[in-house]
């Protein structure tokens, strides 16, 4: 294979390379050629082909072209610098790169190849150069992007070896042939020219796999498919485009040199890690014109701050045209721009300082919650938020509390107010230091050049007012001594007023004296005693006595003060024993203890002293004292001692001799515990009280009078009373016996007839039997409808049963015998005891009708009534035998 020799440069070139290598002495070693197939005619910046520069100098930092048409690219890329037309078919140029820390140098020849004339076929005479290793292999082939032709254009030729012996045949396939994009390729079937028809867009094909056939003409594959593949060189032709139209971001205006505002973003559709798409941003222009107050990095799109002058007070916002360009930057690559808004964050970088330095303001004295003064400030900071909002503080002058300063949350003014009354007489002014700060701190910067808060000076007057007295102190002390004479004299309460500052024109009431003991002098104020004081009459725990006293001046004005007698204690209180009564389980408990109390002030008080009072011998014998502690003795007894109850007298006295003498009685008990004793005591002591007995005699009174109206009423009874027809529906049935009956009937069933004989009232009912001055009357059944019994007096007769209503009757209709009233009744009576005797769902009950069981005998009253089956004449015996109280009460009732 021929190879094209280099082109040799004009002398004034070959000069100044030969100026420029000048300083490196070394021998320049050749890499591998490279040939590169280009059209007749390139236009300028336009790419000729890449030549992979790592493989022959990897570090490679100084890069030249032997030919001033063309210029290579760090990633060896190759471009025309001008318009080139290939004049012959064959150009070449040399690449020298050199590394000039290690001072090495390398080149690499291009040749530059226009190739137009086509193969023939070949004689099957002609000489054919046979090979033995390789008949079928792929051929690397590339185009170029948006190629101008011209069309179809040459990209290379297939052969295949078999064509030494055969007439072969060519044909390809795959995409671009018979695939999407149709008809791109073909190839001339009998050379093997491979040709493209029209351009192609690398960025939607890159890369085409063909397929290349070889076969003879009766169809016979000579050789194996080949194959084709055919990569798209990438055309700078697509700008850059940035992510967003426009950017918008914030920073603080305290932000430091340095701080990262924001970062920008572009994409390139043009072929990676190539120059193409090696980006490179820059800002184009700032608005305002600020010098250097932002910048970008070249190569990753960050932005940052680069100067100490960012202030929101000056320029909020800032707008910023940003350029992105490919290439890396250099002035034929592809440009595009965006718009990036710096908005600028307020920070408290300002303080907040007063309009002036001195204010002034008065008030009435005695006023109070009441504004006064106004403060305003000036803030640069953004309004209404926290840089900007006041914070308003009373430096001095507010030692008492008088005043109270907030911040008005529309204005931003302080507000100084007057919180508790002043006293003209006592400050004609007041001068208060104000400082104000924000609500939110301060930037370090500020803060640094800040070491003190802005103040300033208020001057507060206070205006006279005539004002009535003055009770200052609240209240004042005075000591009387306990038990003291009445009539004793102390001072009293003093007021003032505070316009002359004396109290001599002041007249004094008492409003308040809880026991009386104090009287008031009403010029002097003075106090005197009306009656005898005594510290133990007040409120435990209390030792001073409160009088309210009022205080009034001429015009009527006053004021209220606390006058607190503080009553000093004297011993005139013995102690006294707790202990009167104390049990003692013996043998258990060996002793006990007794206390005493003193109501006096301790300084009268305890230690006390105990011993037993001047007794008989047995019982200082018996029982012994011993001291527990200042305020308690030990009471012992002997073993010997029996159990019974003790009275043993103690005599206790305090420090000072005050003494007393207390009889405790001790129960000396066989117990375990004391309270067994107490409940055996409770139980033999008990005593009725007046109310106890009266509610007895009138329990007795009561009872008389029961029995004399039942005695009375037999005798006294004139009235008829109603009998109804059916006496089955009748539930009671009066009977009343006075003495032992004479005459029992007594039937199988339980009802009966009976004549009574003794000395009483007779008293008719529905049913029933009396007898008057030994007359006998009969029970007898009444016939008829609403009949009555008919009570009949005489003496000496006999009384029946008379129908009084119903119609005329004869008495003789009106009687039945037993018989026919028991006929009559018993199976009426049956069938409401039967009745009777069942639930509301017809069930039979089982606690109507109760069965009494027998109770045993000696019971003095017998049987109850007639029901019994046995008949015990002297069942009513016990009557005879009640008393003389019973007896005089009969003997009334007989009388009557």
């Amino acid at each position: 294979m021929a190879t094209a020799q280099p082109r040799i440069p004009p002398r004034g070139a070959l000069g100044r390379l030969l100026l420029s290598l000048a300083v490196f002495s070394f021998a320049c070693e050749g890499c591998e050629k490279v040939t590169l197939n280009i059209p007749s005619k390139l236009e300028a910046d336009k790419i000729v082909g890449r030549v992979n520069l790592k493989e022959c100098l990897r570090s490679a930092d100084l890069i030249q072209s032997s030919d001033p048409d063309f210029r290579v690219l760090d990633d060896g890329s190759v471009y025309t610098a001008s318009t080139v037309v290939m004049s012959d078919e064959k150009r070449s140029f040399t690449i020298w790169l050199s590394d000039t820390k290690t001072q090495t140098q390398k080149e690499i020849k291009v040749l530059l190849e226009h190739q137009k004339k086509v193969l023939r076929k070949r004689d099957a005479k002609e000489a054919i150069l046979r090979r033995s290793k390789r008949r079928w292999a792929p051929i690397p082939c590339s185009m170029q992007e948006n190629s101008l032709g011209p069309f179809p254009l040459f990209l290379q030729q297939v052969q295949s070896d078999a064509a030494q012996n055969y007439t072969i045949f060519y044909s390809i396939s795959g995409r671009g042939v018979d695939q999407e994009p149709l008809n791109l390729f073909f190839i001339e079937k009998d050379t093997g020219n491979l040709y493209c028809t029209r351009p192609v867009d690398r960025e939607e094909y890159d890369i085409f796999d063909l397929i290349a056939y070889a076969s003879t003409a009766d169809g016979y594959s000579a050789d194996l498919p080949l194959p084709l593949p055919i990569r798209v060189e990438d055309e700078n032709d697509n700008h850059p485009i940035f992510t967003e139209a426009v950017y918008n971001f914030e920073v603080p205006e305290s932000s430091r040199v340095g701080t990262t505002v924001g970062v920008v973003c572009a994409t390139d559709r043009d072929e990676p890690d190539t120059m193409h798409t090696r980006l490179k941003y820059s800002i184009l222009e700032q608005s305002p014109r600020s010098p250097g107050i932002f910048a970008v990095h070249p190569s990753t799109g960050v932005i940052t701050i680069t100067s100490h002058y960012l202030d929101r007070e000056t320029v909020e916002k800032y707008s910023l045209i940003m350029k992105v360009q490919d290439m890396d930057g250099q002035f034929f690559g592809l440009i595009s721009t965006s718009t990036c808004m710096i908005t600028v964050k307020d920070s408290n970088d300002n303080a907040p300082t007063f309009k002036q330095n001195t204010y002034e303001a008065s008030v009435e004295e005695n006023a109070y919650n009441v504004e006064i003064l106004r403060i305003p400030v000036e803030d640069k900071d953004l309004i209404n938020t926290a840089n900007w909002r006041a914070n308003f503080t009373i430096l001095k002058g507010n030692e008492n509390g008088h005043f109270k300063i907030s911040t008005d949350k529309e204005t931003n003014e302080g507000v100084l107010y007057v919180v508790k009354p002043l006293n003209y007489e006592e400050s004609h002014q007041v001068i208060l230091e104000i400082g104000v700060n924000n609500e939110a701190p301060f930037t370090r910067d500020v803060a640094l050049r800040m070491a003190t808060m802005n103040r300033a000076l208020v001057t507060v007057h206070v205006r006279d007012q005539d004002e009535g007295p003055e009770c200052s102190p609240a209240a004042q002390y005075v000591r009387i001594k306990e038990n003291s004479a009445v009539g004793s004299k102390v001072n009293g309460y003093k007021a003032y007023d505070p316009e002359t500052n004396s109290g001599s024109r002041l007249r004094y009431k008492k409003l308040h004296d809880p026991k009386g003991w104090i009287t008031i002098d009403e010029i002097s104020g003075s106090i005197m005693t009306s009656k005898i004081l005594d510290r133990e009459a007040m409120t435990p725990g209390n030792d001073v006595y409160n009088i309210t006293v009022l205080a009034i001046d001429q015009d009527g004005r006053s004021c209220t003060g606390t006058l607190a007698v503080n009553i000093e204690d004297m011993n005139d209180n013995p102690p006294e024993i707790l202990q009167s009564y104390v049990t003692v389980c013996k043998p258990k408990m060996k002793y006990t203890d007794i206390s005493a109390v003193d109501p006096d002030e301790p300084i009268h008080g305890a230690p006390f002293y105990f011993s037993l009072a001047n007794t008989s011998p047995e019982t200082n014998r018996m029982w012994t004292l011993t001291r527990v502690n200042d305020t308690a003795a030990r009471l012992s007894y002997q073993k010997n001692a029996e159990f019974q109850e003790y009275s043993v007298p103690i005599t206790v006295k305090d420090r000072e001799g005050q003494s007393t003498t207390k009889t405790v009685r001790v129960n000396l008990c066989d117990c375990t515990h004391p309270s067994q004793c107490l409940a055996a005591r409770r139980s033999a002591e008990v005593i009725l009280g007046k109310w106890a007995i009266l509610a007895i005699l009138l329990g007795i009174a009561l009872l008389f009078s029961v029995l004399l109206t039942l005695v009375c009423g037999v005798v006294g009874a004139k009235k008829k009373k109603g009998f109804p027809e059916d006496l089955a529906q009748q539930n009671l049935i009066i009977s009343n016996t006075e003495a032992p009956g004479d005459d029992k009937v007594c039937s199988g069933n339980g009802f009966m007839t009976q004549t009574v004989n003794s000395s009483g009232q007779g008293f008719c009912g529905t049913m029933g039997s009396g007898v008057k001055n030994g007359g006998q009357e009969t029970i007898e059944m009444v016939k008829g409808g609403h009949q009555t019994l008919d009570s009949c007096r005489g003496t000496g007769h006999h009384h029946t049963l008379d129908s009084c209503r119903g119609g005329p009757l004869e008495v003789d209709n009106c009687r039945y015998t037993y018989s026919e009233w028991h006929n009559f009744t018993q199976p009426r009576l049956g069938e409401k005891l039967h009745l009777c005797n069942q639930n509301e769902d017809h069930v039979p009950s089982q606690d109507y009708v109760l069965t009494y069981n027998y109770e045993g005998r000696g019971s003095p009253a017998g049987s109850v009534g007639c029901c019994s089956e046995k008949q015990e004449e002297d069942g009513l015996d016990f009557l005879n035998n009640l008393g003389a109280k019973f007896t005089t009460l009969a003997e009334t009732c007989t009388k009557r």
